[in-house]
């Protein structure tokens, strides 16, 4: 069956052990999401202490160098986990260590196989050349060979493009690239020592020369993210710690507060699904980050954290659902209140995405607690968000409105099944059948389907807590949300807060903008890397005009 998954807007029984240094090197794999295909390349290595490190390449995307963290392999068992990108993955390396088999999770989890990455064809890397235009326009061609030919993407630099999908095909010293999203192609002739592709770019009937050098150590450029702020910051950031005694650990931590004395609003960030850092990191962007330094030079502290296992804080994350995360903002609400500087009647939670159905859980039962904002919250269970995702993010990928109802009324098979089937033989066994995945692939999927939080994220309603919620909520979504489709979750947010009378609520659609608040074109994951914006300037000046107005 096709199920969705986002990677942009990215896991055969061995017979012997597989041991550390056996998978050293760089490993390719496809992952099938919906329509998409994504080619990926991991490359792991050693630190000094011994220990695996690696990063990934989403080729398609254009997304090099995607940090990797916590790559483990026991009892030839790889795992890793990818902040960055929200995603994790489990696999089986062979006897051989020739393949490892198992699945990505990125919200739902996907088979992903990898085999070793094969040798190069000699002009694998990046190529830079100067196409004059009647302006001169730098561009860097990035060239990687995998089983089933060659990968591209290209670059210009001076536009501030990069990842263009390309084709490659090669003929001898013949090279052709054609970038079909640009009616452009590139054709020229590789040098017989490989230093150079000489030829001619042509788009519009036009054709200009061009010649391509290999480039020094060239790296594909990055990505520009114009809002990120630069230090020094024009008010205080403070590195730190805290305890949640009921988990017993410490949670890491940055707190932003206001230039001058006195004693601030503040607020408490609370990150979406996956396991992310205390700048909610993904592709390149640092929403978290960006909506913190906003809110502090307007007045507001902010408090934003790594999750369980992530970066300085401890706690197990894999084990952990959505009611254990509830009980560390707890604990920075707690912690917040021994601070000099900020005013304990006046702080609140900021909740994105899964942080947006934890924040009425928190204050549904601390009436302290002064205000709530739900950015892409949730307002219906999470089986129903799933379908929907599937449904909208097959849409905004192009594919026919039938054929995604189809893929949702078939991911709603999936889930009756982890949600009702109790025994655990008949639950595997139906799941195999309407998977149709082999052994290897299907054990690690099944693990994910009825791992504590997915289970615990199905089956929750947060319509109850929102009812019982008595401070003031502002509730956002984007028009082009398909993560969190809007048109689903804002009205049951609205009813549920007037069921429960409350009286100072603000619940609004936001056009333009898509999951992450960025504007974009049609809220696909995939257009989270390519866009500058990392929050919209519409909503953050919203967010914090709605809190100052708070008492």
């Amino acid at each position: 069956m096709k199920r969705a998954i986002p990677l942009a807007a990215l896991v055969a029984a061995a017979t012997v052990g597989a041991q550390a240094q056996d998978i050293l090197g760089d490993w390719q794999g496809t992952l099938q999401a919906g329509p998409a295909e994504f080619h990926l390349l991991v490359h792991i290595s050693k630190t000094s202490d011994g220990s695996l490190k690696a990063t990934m390449d989403s080729l398609d995307q254009g997304a090099m160098g995607i940090p990797i963290s916590t790559m483990v392999l026991k009892d030839s068992t790889l795992t890793f986990t990818s902040p960055t990108i929200h995603g994790s993955y489990r696999g089986k390396v062979n006897g051989g260590a020739t393949s490892i088999e198992g699945a990505w999770t990125q919200g739902q989890p996907l088979p992903l196989n990898f085999t070793r990455a094969v040798k190069p064809s000699g002009i694998d890397g990046a190529w830079e050349g100067t196409l004059d235009v009647g302006q001169k326009l730098r561009l860097v061609l990035h060239l990687t060979t995998t089983r089933d030919g060659l990968d591209a993407t290209m670059d210009s630099p001076d536009q501030g493009a990069a990842g263009i999908a390309a084709t490659a095909t090669r003929q001898g010293a013949l090279l052709t690239v054609d970038l079909g999203s640009l009616g452009a192609k590139f054709q020229g002739n590789i040098a017989p020592d490989l230093s150079a592709i000489e030829g001619a770019f042509t788009q519009s009937g036009a054709s200009f020369p061009l010649s391509l050098k290999r480039g020094a150590g060239a790296k594909p450029p990055e990505p520009r993210r114009p809002q990120t702020p630069v230090k020094p910051y024009p008010y205080r950031a403070e590195d730190l710690t805290y305890p949640n005694p009921r988990a017993g650990i410490q949670l890491a931590a940055t707190l932003t507060i206001p230039p001058g004395k006195g004693r601030f609003p503040a607020a408490v960030l609370v990150t979406g699904s996956g396991q992310q850092d205390r700048d909610e990191t993904i592709f390149g962007h640092k929403p978290f980050l960006v909506l913190a330094d906003s809110l502090t030079r307007k007045g507001i502290a902010v408090l934003r954290s790594d999750d369980r296992g992530a970066g300085g804080s401890g706690g197990d994350f894999g084990r952990a659902t959505t009611a254990d995360f509830a009980t560390d903002v707890e604990a920075a609400v707690a912690y917040l209140k021994t601070r000099p500087g900020v005013d304990p009647r006046r702080i609140g939670l900021i909740g994105h995405s899964e942080g947006g159905v934890i924040a009425p859980m928190v204050a549904a039962r601390d009436r302290d607690i002064a205000f709530i904002v739900l950015l892409a919250g949730a307002g219906v269970p999470g089986d129903r968000i799933i379908v929907a995702q599937v449904v909208a993010g097959d849409e905004a990928a192009g594919v026919s409105h039938e054929a995604a109802l189809q893929a949702g009324a078939e991911e709603r098979r999936v889930l009756d099944l982890v949600e009702h089937e109790k025994d655990e033989a008949t639950l595997q066994q139906k799941l195999q059948a309407e998977l149709h995945l082999p052994p290897a692939q299907f054990d690690p999927v099944y693990r994910q389907l009825t791992s504590p939080w997915y289970r615990y994220f199905l089956t929750y309603d947060p319509a109850p807590a929102l009812r019982k919620v008595t401070c003031p909520v502002l509730a956002l979504n984007g028009e082009k949300d398909t993560q969190v489709p809007p048109k689903l979750n804002l009205p049951a947010i609205r009813q549920a807060l007037q069921e429960g009378r409350n009286r100072h609520f603000e619940v609004d659609e936001m056009p333009g903008l898509n999951h992450l608040f960025q504007n974009a074109k049609t809220g696909a994951v995939s257009e989270y890397a390519q866009i500058e914006e990392t929050f919209a300037p519409e909503a953050l000046a919203k967010i914090a005009t709605w809190i100052l107005r708070q008492p």
